[in-house]
């Protein structure tokens, strides 16, 4: 299922020189913020503090925007999302594959000007605009601006600058997948500059018409990540090496590189944060190149919980654009427990209104600028659960449950952990590994019934 997005510009992004310097303006379409939607949103005037760290930053999130890493298509790129949080900017963008988030978060003392603004946006970034961010240099402050000024919005003769682009149900579910993925993650390994500069220059260059390429390895020793040929104790995984080719832009201005990964997986999701002055540069790759975060079904669970969708009404209503969102905090004020608030904030996470900060193991509030439809819609698995509990087709036979018709029944059983497993045939082909199948979801909420 494919929605089309159109992005509505006043005039192309650009850097522009004027007398007194460079200027660096990004164009906005269309966005939410605290008064309501606006059609082309202001969040900051003023000037990055380091200026070519930044450009190199955005540069290599609008490279994710445009890349497809396995396949080529005729789709066209989706413009970055920029949200402001009041103390900081985010970049963010997806491959068109599916398979890798990038995002770019200036910090507080990367931006020094007026009040950053709070909301949502899609900025536009444009080929020419590129060319502009990989010839930048010198020393040279560098003005940003994010949102049209009003004299091109008083001048303005009703010639949109327009692109029409597909967007996926698979491509906005990536969304919602990674940020999950991401909250279970935790830092296995820290490298200075020079060490991530070693190995990052190692890295193949992208081929979609390659096809996908192996998961390599690298392993942690002595301050240094040092390639490894198999899944060794500790080894962090590297599916895709080719991935991560756009952190070249940053590497000249990198302080360290961190690796995020879950700690017991061989074959897993994984993320790559490159600390810049004042910035920081992060991407995650899907576990495989061919496999895209949209059918990772980390968000099954929380949202086959009955009560997750209420709750997320509320949580919703208590979300300020913040920076950072205080789980405990939110707990106190919906009255509810905090297993629930993490719940509903996967709830409010596949539609865009929530992400994951790795470097500050926190979520954040931003809403995605487009319309992202019902929670079923998205995930067919959950779907066709709550269809056949709908049609009675869970029944209980002792410790084993049987889901579906008594012709074509699954068998479902729990071990000594609790843990469901099943007989389908996608569970015998990921063993849960990429989230549960319709048959488990369909016991699980037959279970909370039951209680």
């Amino acid at each position: 299922m494919t929605a089309v997005q159109t992005y509505s510009y006043v005039r192309p992004s650009a850097v522009r020189g004027s007398g007194s310097g460079r200027a660096l303006a990004l164009e906005t379409s269309g966005g939410s913020t605290p008064s309501g939607d606006v059609a082309h949103p202001v969040f900051f005037r003023g000037f990055l503090t380091a200026p070519i760290a930044a450009a190199a930053g955005v540069l290599a999130v609008a490279e994710v925007a445009q890349a497809r890493y396995v396949r080529q298509d005729a789709a066209r790129s989706r413009d970055p999302v920029v949200t402001a949080n009041g103390d900081r900017l985010r970049v963010e963008s997806f491959s068109g594959c599916g398979g890798v988030y990038a995002r770019l978060d200036v910090l507080a003392p990367g931006l020094d000007g007026d009040e950053i603004g709070h909301g949502t946006t899609n900025v536009d970034v444009n080929p020419p605009l590129q060319r502009a961010l990989a010839t930048l240099g010198g020393l040279d402050p560098l003005h940003l601006a994010i949102g049209p000024d009003e004299l091109a919005v008083r001048t303005f003769d009703g010639r949109f600058v327009e692109k029409r682009v597909p967007l996926p149900e698979r491509w906005l579910r990536g969304f919602a997948e990674a940020q999950v993925l991401g909250a279970g993650f935790e830092l296995r390994a820290e490298v200075p500059a020079a060490e991530a500069a070693a190995l990052l220059r190692t890295l193949p260059r992208p081929n979609p018409s390659a096809g996908a390429r192996d998961t390599r390895w690298v392993l942690p020793v002595g301050g240094a990540l040092r390639p490894v040929t198999r899944p060794v104790p500790g080894a962090i995984p590297l599916p895709g090496p080719e991935r991560l080719h756009a952190v070249r832009h940053v590497l000249p201005h990198a302080v360290a590189l961190r690796a995020y990964s879950p700690a017991a997986e061989e074959s897993t999701a994984v993320a790559w944060e490159v600390e810049l002055p004042h910035l920081r540069l992060t991407l995650m790759l899907s576990p495989e190149p061919g496999r895209g975060f949209s059918g990772e079904g980390g968000v099954l669970d929380d949202l086959a919980t009955g009560s997750a969708e209420a709750d997320a009404d509320l949580i919703s209503a208590l979300l300020a654009w913040e920076p950072t969102i205080d789980v405990p905090e939110l707990a106190r004020q919906a009255d509810l427990p905090p297993e629930r608030v993490r719940a509903a904030l996967t709830v409010l996470g596949t539609s865009g209104q929530v992400g994951y900060d790795l470097a500050e193991q926190a979520y954040f509030h931003r809403c995605l600028p487009f319309s992202a439809g019902a929670v079923e819609t998205r995930n067919p698995r959950l779907r066709r659960a709550r269809a056949l509990i709908a049609e009675g087709l869970v029944r209980r036979d002792r410790e084993i449950f049987q889901v579906g018709t008594p012709a074509r029944a699954q068998l479902v059983r729990a071990d000594g952990a609790g843990a469901l497993s099943c007989t389908c045939p996608w569970w015998a082909r990921y063993r849960g590994g990429r989230g549960p199948c319709a048959h488990v979801l369909a016991t699980r909420m037959f279970q909370e019934v039951a209680k």
